[in-house]
């Protein structure tokens, strides 16, 4: 198998786009930007036109023979294309070029390597490597020879170095999932009994380098690793905001999202995405000062609705605002802001996370937000609601009570997502419930 240095790596890319493709520009800005984060060294790049992919090289085979000229002209050890290849087409390149090929999805899973730093992160980022590695490993052993069997008599072939290599990939594969899910297991019972405080719950999204490790240590004072890097930020982190006028929230950083991101990585970083799916309010942290913002804010949702996080309300960020060249839209000076719907709500906060500016308009914002979908009242329930009382407290509904002749007097303090949901199937406590939630528009 190749020995996988982690820096000093000198590469060439190779950079596919289509007919007419009018990001191509920018994509190859942002895989050059890829590159540089894994700790190698960019020596040159070769666009490649590409309409109908070869299945041998997926770029065509006179373009093949400019990459190989560049490598030996370089003396590069590594080519980094901006694409998923095959097995087949990635083993068919390296034979050509003589030096490594990585694909896109090899590249970012190296990145994700080294900027793991729990427990957890390892063990989803080895994973997701493992997976990624079982079709290529015939790669790296095609100059070995088929390993004898018994010596006595020869009994059969014995396995090929190439078998064995599966079978133990395969045995480590199943060793990581049966840790994962211990973990995992640990990480929900932590989420649940967040649930149980009912503290609601808010999640930073975004595309990778939009700023919101900085507006997370800036939100919350806390030390999350931040740098102009892309995926500074693997492993999920929470924190606690105190000072907001619904009371305190909880706010969760995420992993950055990214154009083309592999499946596997999406299925692989459950812990993060979950901080997504299961928040009551997403930010969508956007870089102000990126001419392109609206169609990353388009990869973002995409990704949020393939996780199972499209239907979470959101709060745009638009960040950096420190960083807008005079002249531009907003750009000119108008400064930090709230943007509001017809009917008054927060959907836009324009601020500076570097600078602070802005900051105590999005804790504002995140107040109206959040203590309006916030319940507090006072709730009577007869003795015979034995149910529906067991169920307010489960779901850690209940801030305070007292019990008498003529049941239980309950003071509600719970997100209305978590009340309206107990009386369900049951007509007599919904009933019970309708007083306590009102209209939506009420707390």
């Amino acid at each position: 198998m190749f020995d996988r240095q982690k820096k000093g790596e000198r590469a060439v890319l190779i950079l596919p786009h289509g007919r007419g493709e009018g990001d191509a520009v920018r994509r190859a800005e942002e895989f050059a930007e890829l590159v540089r984060s894994a700790g190698a060294e960019v020596l040159a790049s070769v666009p490649a036109r590409v309409e109908d992919p070869n299945p041998r090289y997926y770029i065509g085979t006179g373009k093949a023979e400019e990459v190989a000229e560049a490598v030996r002209a370089t003396e590069a050890d590594v080519v980094l294309v901006d694409h998923l290849l095959t097995p087949v087409q990635e083993r068919n390149l390296e034979k050509l070029l003589a030096v490594r090929v990585v694909d896109r999805a090899g590249l970012i899973l190296d990145i994700f390597a080294q900027r793991a730093r729990s427990h957890e992160g390892k063990l989803e980022v080895e994973l997701a490597q493992l997976k990624h590695l079982a079709t290529r490993l015939v790669r790296g052993w095609t100059h070995l020879e088929r390993q004898r069997g018994g010596a006595i008599g020869l009994r059969g072939p014995g396995e090929t170095q190439l078998e064995t290599d599966r079978r133990l990939l395969g045995e480590r594969v199943k060793m990581l999932t049966r840790r994962l899910e211990k973990v995992q297991v640990q990480r929900t019972q932590q989420r649940r009994a967040r649930l149980r405080n009912t503290v609601p719950r808010v999640a930073l999204v975004g595309y990778t380098n939009a700023g919101k490790s900085t507006l997370f240590n800036a939100l919350t004072e806390g030390e999350v690793f931040a740098a102009n890097l892309l995926f500074a930020t693997l492993d999920p982190t929470v924190r606690k905001i105190e000072d907001l006028s619904c009371g305190p929230a909880v706010l969760a950083d995420t992993v950055g999202f990214i154009r083309e991101l592999p499946h596997d990585l999406v299925a692989a970083f459950r812990a993060t995405l979950a901080e997504a799916r299961d928040a009551d309010l997403l930010l969508h942290v956007s870089d102000a000062a990126d001419e392109e913002r609206e169609r990353l804010h388009r990869v973002v949702d995409g990704v949020l609705e393939e996780i199972g996080a499209g239907d979470v309300p959101q709060l745009h960020v638009m960040n950096k605002i420190d960083a807008l060249r005079d002249g531009d839209e907003a750009r000119a000076g108008t400064g930090p802001r709230i943007v509001r719907d017809g009917e008054g709500r927060p959907t836009q906060v324009w601020l500076s996370a570097r600078t602070g500016e802005g900051l105590d308009l999005l804790r504002q914002a995140l107040g109206e937000l959040l203590g309006g979908e916030r319940v507090q009242s006072e709730l009577q329930l007869p003795l015979s609601a034995g149910r529906l009382h067991a169920r307010l407290r489960a779901a850690g509904a209940i801030a305070g009570e007292s019990v008498d002749e003529h049941g239980w007097r309950l003071q509600i303090d719970a997100p209305r997502s978590v009340i309206a949901p107990l009386g369900g199937g049951h007509p007599q406590d919904a009933a019970l419930l309708r007083g306590v939630l009102g209209s939506p528009d009420t707390p």
